[in-house]
């Protein structure tokens, strides 16, 4: 497919289905990446209960990591998206460089930090002495895989947000597999244990990359080429513009991760194993709405950069009445059956499955409330709008969370643990209502505005400014 045929695709064809046809592959990679995580936590949980926390508290370092990437991704590909929808190619190619450079060196520079401070980091994270080795020996090869994590995550953006999902889908999927075949084969073969599980998933990292390199060259995208790395002012500033949300999200959703271990605990190692095994289930089930609001992005950059603002509108909508009815029925599923998802990490461990099941119960309150908090931040952030989509973004998964932990836990005890999550979600929830129905209402009155025509030159709509 040429550039000028994808342009046509994505502001000609009826956006319901539009945004069927990119959510596929973007969900079926949200869904495998969510099984690197989950891969890990279900072979080690056969070691043992320390071996299940010492992974947990490890994910809010691999929060950070992708937080690094997340924000490179995000921030050059929106821009990048708008671009295409403005027919500014050269632009488009030197933000891609910049973007998937910066992603390996920053990875490069936690890889470097992290491996300087490894013990200090651990007990940061969480660790007690029990989990403190275990914890080690996972985060050494995750800090040593961190520039690829950064760089795939970035490389995975750059394609979804340029309507090319399906490329990145084959360089996210092939990863998993090999992940998912590594694991027992390092684990319980060569008796690596829980380092065994951490190798794996560095490799598999590494593997990804470079596939999501060479399919950046395909389909019409635009190539990631070093003579183009263009490290300017005015591109970070852009970059921060559209990435921001994501790294204040991702960030503080790890601030909060070490802030709940720390808390868990105080109720030992089956609360810590607990409630990493119910954060990663959390995080498989909202990663088909993830994945979908994926497929939604480009639709949103390319129309919102052409100025076809109804076309926003309608996807945005769609996208929801889908997320609140699948949520809904994944919500239904989980309260039904959570002893029996918590069981298949730790079934011969029934202080987890007793605390994991009813964390679980609980949250799943809340599950059909976030697909309206998840599509409104990623409207807002692909639209340019950075400080609207920043609260939103720091809302969820850091302030309300690390608030309602703190408030929570000296009242109601471990309850409280579990409680802080939901509560955070319904809060965020009301929060979102505000933020997403002005810039709704923005649309909406810009559409009495003449119509841009499909292939014309168009002038992108200024995003709103962010001080550095």
């Amino acid at each position: 497919m040429t550039r000028e045929e994808k342009y046509v695709m994505m502001t000609q064809t009826p956006v319901e289905k539009l945004v069927c046809r990119l959510a596929v592959p973007t969900i079926t990679s949200m869904l495998i990446s969510a099984m690197y995580n989950m891969a890990d936590t279900y072979f080690v949980g056969q070691i043992g209960t320390s071996a299940t926390a010492g992974v947990g508290i490890s994910f809010s370092l691999m929060a950070i990591i992708q937080a690094l990437g997340f924000f490179f991704g995000h921030g050059s590909g929106n821009y990048i998206s708008r671009q295409l929808g403005a027919k500014n190619v050269d632009e488009a190619a030197k933000m891609a460089a910049t973007g998937a450079v910066s992603s390996w060196l920053g990875g490069a520079l936690v890889c470097v930090v992290g491996l300087l401070t490894l013990k200090p980091l651990a007990l940061l994270l969480g660790a007690t002495e029990t989990v403190l080795p275990y914890a080690m020996d996972y985060l050494r090869f995750i800090l040593m895989g961190a520039p690829w994590m950064c760089c795939s995550l970035t490389l995975n953006n750059l394609l979804r947000l340029q309507g090319s999902a399906f490329y990145g889908m084959i360089g996210i999927t092939s990863g998993a597999i090999l992940n998912v075949g590594l694991d027992p084969l390092f684990i319980f073969v060569f008796h690596m244990g829980v380092g065994g599980a951490a190798l794996a998933t560095m490799l598999s990292q590494m593997v990804s990359c470079i596939i999501l390199f060479i399919q950046c060259r395909r389909g019409g995208n635009v190539p990631v080429r070093l003579r183009n790395f263009s490290p300017k002012l005015k591109n970070y500033r852009e970059i921060f513009r559209g990435g921001l949300p994501s790294l204040f999200r991702q960030g503080l959703n790890s601030v909060s991760t070490i802030v709940l271990n720390q808390c868990a605990g105080a109720f030992g190692d089956s609360a810590i194993a607990a409630m990493s095994v119910v954060n990663r289930v959390s995080m498989f089930a909202s990663s088909a709405v993830i994945g979908f609001g994926q497929g939604f992005q480009p639709v949103c950059g390319f129309n919102y950069g052409a100025k076809l603002y109804s076309r926003v509108r309608r996807a945005f909508w769609f996208c929801v009445r889908f997320a609140t009815l699948f949520m809904l029925g994944v919500a239904v599923c989980g309260f039904v059956f959570a002893p029996q998802v918590i069981a298949l990490f730790r079934r011969d461990d029934p202080e987890v499955i007793r605390i994991g099941s009813l964390a679980l119960r609980i949250l799943c309150i809340s599950f059909p409330l976030t697909g309206w908090v998840i599509l409104s931040n990623m409207m807002l952030q692909t639209m340019g709008k950075a400080m609207k989509a920043s609260v939103l973004a720091v809302s969820r998964q850091g302030v309300f969370l690390i608030l309602f932990l703190l408030l929570l836990i000296p009242v109601l005890g471990i309850l409280g643990l579990q409680m802080a999550q939901p509560v955070a979600d319904v809060v965020t929830f009301l929060v979102a209502i505000p933020l997403t129905s002005s810039v709704l209402r923005e649309l909406r009155e810009s559409e009495a505005l003449p119509a841009a025509v499909p292939g014309a030159e168009v002038e992108i709509p200024e995003p709103e400014p962010i001080e550095l």
